[in-house]
């Protein structure tokens, strides 16, 4: 539908008819002051009148200029129809580990082995490709960690910088509570209704400046539910040196901010454990729509210009038609 954002300006549509008025009751006075060449100057306000008492048509076109360009005035525009907007007060980051330890080949898929982050990148693109209305991050750890990319709603950037998430990039080791820390420190930005952090690593802290618990403990008060996933086939401990997960750390982390943890042995385990995170963090939209907009000013406002240049060339042709071809004659 079209709607006019100015309406109120089409009052100034009979505003010529107003000015004509004046001008035909102040024309019947007498003037007050007697000017030398005064005929002159009638004639010449008669020659630029654009010759509107001899042709009606003229006429008829100015005055469809002057309604054009209020009509452009009003700024008319077509409103479509409203469209449903997907939206949540959710911010979730996925803290993934890209230690030396995740190139081990032992995810069984089909006949095959594929490394641990292969299985993860795939399962992690395709959870977060499901996450659309929820403001999505992503952060990449080994021995440091760092943000991949911030929260936002633009889920097919996030899911690329997934899928090209190499080993090494961060460094061999892991620093669980370093990715934790920086976690909190960007969702504590946001605002504190849904918080969420999943945290997918398979070895053990080993290069973290900040203990993994202050860093849980922190996220607790933060309002920061954390679940945390270990891939490996085998467990580890907070006391051993095998290079496997730490089971009892993550468990800890998840227990002390009010999430879960999961231990993810195959590719098809990691997926399930994924379904189970959708149903414990759904998609909550809020039902908010709106309405697209575009101008159309710049038709009335092209009927205008077009409607001059034909104002013009009603003005000129008489002329251009009678002008005498004395030009290339010769007169004896």
């Amino acid at each position: 539908m079209i709607e006019l954002a100015y309406p109120w300006l089409l009052v100034l549509a009979p505003l010529p008819i107003f000015m004509r008025l004046l001008r035909a009751r102040s024309g019947s006075e007498e003037a007050a002051l007697e000017a030398p060449f005064a005929q002159r100057w009638r004639q010449l306000a008669d020659a630029s009148s654009l010759g509107l008492q001899s042709s009606p048509l003229k006429l008829v076109v100015l005055i469809l200029i002057w309604l054009s360009l209020v009509t452009a005035a009003t700024r008319p525009q077509w409103v479509g129809e409203p469209i449903e907007l997907a939206n949540s007060g959710r911010d979730l980051l996925l803290a993934i580990d890209l230690s030396g330890s995740m190139q081990i080949e032992d995810m069984q898929v089909g006949n095959s082995l594929v490394s641990r982050i292969t299985a993860v990148k795939a399962i992690a693109a395709d959870f977060t490709s499901r996450r659309t209305g929820d403001r999505v991050g992503l952060i990449l750890f080994g021995t440091r960690a760092y943000v991949q990319a911030p929260l936002t709603f633009d889920i097919k950037t996030v899911r690329q910088f997934i899928e090209e998430a190499q080993l090494g990039f961060a460094g061999e080791d892991t620093a669980i509570g370093d990715a934790l820390g920086l976690a909190v420190k960007r969702l504590r930005e946001r605002p504190a209704d849904s918080r969420v952090l999943i945290l997918l690593t398979d070895g053990q802290d080993t290069a973290s400046t900040v203990d993994p618990m202050e860093a849980a403990a922190l996220a607790s008060e933060m309002n920061v539910r954390i679940y945390t996933i270990g891939i490996s086939r085998r467990l580890g401990s907070s006391s051993n040196t095998s290079g496997e997960v730490d089971e009892a750390l993550l468990t800890a982390i998840a227990q002390a901010t009010g999430g879960r943890y999961f231990r993810a042995r195959t590719p098809q385990e990691l997926q399930g454990i994924y379904q189970i995170l959708d149903d414990l963090e759904p998609v909550e939209q809020e039902k908010s729509t709106f309405r697209p907009i575009e101008s159309m000013t710049w038709i009335p406002t092209s009927v205008a210009f077009w409607l001059a240049v034909l104002l013009i060339g009603l003005r000129t042709w008489p002329h251009l038609k009678l002008r005498p071809a004395t030009q290339g004659q010769r007169y004896d």
